[in-house]
């Protein structure tokens, strides 16, 4: 099988103060990428937005409460759609010199544990990201070879394409973006907004998980790994 694989990521760099990461992935067989794109843009057709409407976490509002939340239920009714990502509890307390790492090195970590649950020996993967520094570049080629180096893929084969794509172009991508806020936003425990409590509520509804607690391994629609530092009391 063939698999497109769509990530993203909220609050990764290391001074901007929060104490969470997300980095999130959707997912789904290639050949059905398009057929769930042109469905995503009927539903925002459904609502009155126009195609070319960015899908994101921060637009989440009153006014658009209600195509976030079809949205949301399109990704559980669809079966193949699957979401994996994972929660990073304690950036802010990373003593990175003691592990002899930076915090690039940690994150190449952090993005192959959520990475590494969805990529299989037998089929193959194209992984597309939305990533907003400037080195995004470099950060792409260094995580392709880690991703290759850990599989024993050295030839490519398993992971054959790894790239940064525009999200305002990619729907999936932009489901991504919405879903990784939802858990977020759970995981944060912010209360802002009724729109976007509606829409964490609507997601813990239909996955029947509390969004900030890890999920079995096993779980194919909507998988969660908490990581925390070790040893939190002397970081």
């Amino acid at each position: 099988m063939e698999y497109n694989v769509y990530c993203d990521e909220s609050c990764h760099l290391e001074n901007d103060g929060q104490p969470i990461m997300v980095l999130g992935a959707v997912w789904c067989p290639a050949e059905k990428s398009r057929e769930i794109s042109v469905r995503i843009r009927e539903i925002k057709l459904k609502h009155n937005l126009p195609s070319s409407f960015e899908i994101k976490w921060t637009k989440v509002s009153s006014g658009k409460e209600r195509f976030y939340l079809d949205l949301l239920d399109y990704f559980f009714d669809d079966d193949d759609l699957h979401f994996r990502a994972i929660i990073a509890d304690g950036k802010n307390k990373l003593d990175h010199p003691r592990f002899a790492q930076d915090h690039d090195t940690w994150y190449y970590k952090m993005y192959f544990s959520m990475l590494k649950a969805i990529l299989g020996q037998n089929d193959i993967f194209y992984i597309y990201l939305d990533i907003k520094d400037t080195r995004g570049s470099a950060k792409v080629a260094k995580l392709h070879d880690v991703l290759s180096n850990s599989l024993y893929d050295f030839d490519r084969r398993i992971v054959q394409r790894l790239q940064i794509i525009r999200s305002n172009e990619v729907e999936m991508l932009q489901l991504a973006d919405l879903l990784i806020g939802a858990v977020a936003y759970a995981n944060r425990k912010l209360t802002e907004s009724k729109s976007k409590i509606a829409v964490v509520n609507r997601m813990r509804e239909r996955s029947g998980f509390s969004l900030v607690q890890k999920t079995l391994l096993r779980e194919n629609k909507v998988n969660l790994f908490k990581w925390t530092p070790s040893n939190p009391d002397d970081e």
